[in-house]
């Protein structure tokens, strides 16, 4: 058996033990830790910080995924800047899951979060300290993301967080990081090929997603199933509560991964352009931010993080190309 196969065969009984640990089908800190426990041994030419204008969009924009362009100097952190204060206080804090295989999971035998994302945050520790492991992880659920990003505990979430016109109102995004699309995943056995074929049957989703407001036109043909974390579906649908998940590509993958007897069906139902949240009242760091997604773009960073979590399971394809509105 290959490391890559027990790492994952061990990530997926963690998945399998916390739900039944935390009771209510939703893990616990609580519960987490004791199943971890069991399985684990201002520049020139610089835009002004006070003019910088964060005002939500009275509609939406003809792009919603352009973001702020980056500055003349993207390693600029001027006086005042949120980049700045993050540079006094010692660390970045950043949002991100702790249960999505791939994306941001909590490995096992270390207890540390680990995945796609969290490499993007460690480039963005990176850039604003020379150092990526100058980074505070806060598990967060997708449905308390975004008010946590607006209250200032976290200084930006990155967490699958698909850029649409009505969060543009609750928070500012970066451009995109990842092209994802929403797909549903079945067990091997069933002979559904996408949700046309589910009528009148559960499906489970995420509160607060995006996929939840799409399954909702499906009423009633379509009987959401909705839990808190994301994992939660994929024990649902392994106990037969579901008949399957809608979710997006890149999170089935980790699905899949992690239980074999699962496939993916059917085309995108939509597509979900994934971006990091961060503060209204913090433009100039989304342009640091941007400023920092261009270069792991331009210098190859971005494929050969791609390629470490995604390899044997997607084909890498070229970075997201980023869209600028000023």
């Amino acid at each position: 058996m290959s490391g890559r196969r027990r790492q994952l065969l061990a990530i997926s009984a963690v998945v399998l033990v916390l739900p039944a640990l935390a009771g209510c089908g939703s893990s616990s800190d609580d519960a987490e830790q004791t199943a971890l426990a069991a399985v684990s041994t201002p520049q020139a030419g610089a835009p002004s910080l006070s003019s910088d204008s964060a005002k939500a969009p009275k509609r939406c924009p003809a792009d919603p995924t352009a973001s702020l362009r980056p500055p003349p100097r993207p390693d600029a952190m001027p006086a005042g800047s949120l980049m700045a204060r993050i540079r006094r206080r010692g660390v970045l804090r950043a949002g991100v899951d702790q249960n999505t295989l791939l994306l941001a999971y909590r490995q096992p035998s270390t207890t540390s979060i680990q995945g796609f994302e969290v490499d993007l945050v460690r480039e963005i520790a990176r850039a604003i300290f020379g150092d990526p492991n100058k980074v505070d992880l806060r598990a967060v659920t997708t449905d308390q993301r975004f008010d946590l990003v607006q209250s200032g505990d976290v200084d930006l979430v990155v967490d699958a967080a698909t850029i649409r016109c009505k969060r543009l109102g609750q928070v500012l995004f970066s451009t995109v990081y990842y092209d994802a699309g929403q797909r549903v995943l079945v067990p091997s056995d069933s002979s559904a090929r996408g949700l046309a074929d589910l009528g009148g049957r559960r499906v489970c989703v995420t509160k607060g997603s995006t996929t939840l407001q799409l399954l909702e036109r499906y009423r009633p043909k379509l009987v959401p199933y909705v839990v808190d974390q994301r994992t939660d579906c994929l024990v649902a649908l392994q106990e037969g509560r579901v008949a399957a998940i809608s979710s997006d590509d890149a999170i089935l993958l980790g699905f899949r991964a992690q239980d074999p007897s699962t496939k993916i069906v059917g085309p995108r139902l939509a597509n979900e352009p994934y971006g990091i949240a961060i503060s209204r009242s913090h433009p100039e760091f989304v342009r640091f931010v941007n400023g920092v997604l261009d270069r792991l773009r331009r210098d190859g960073t971005w494929k050969a993080i791609h390629h470490r979590w995604f390899s044997g399971l997607a084909p890498t394809p070229s970075p997201p190309r980023p869209h600028y509105r000023d």
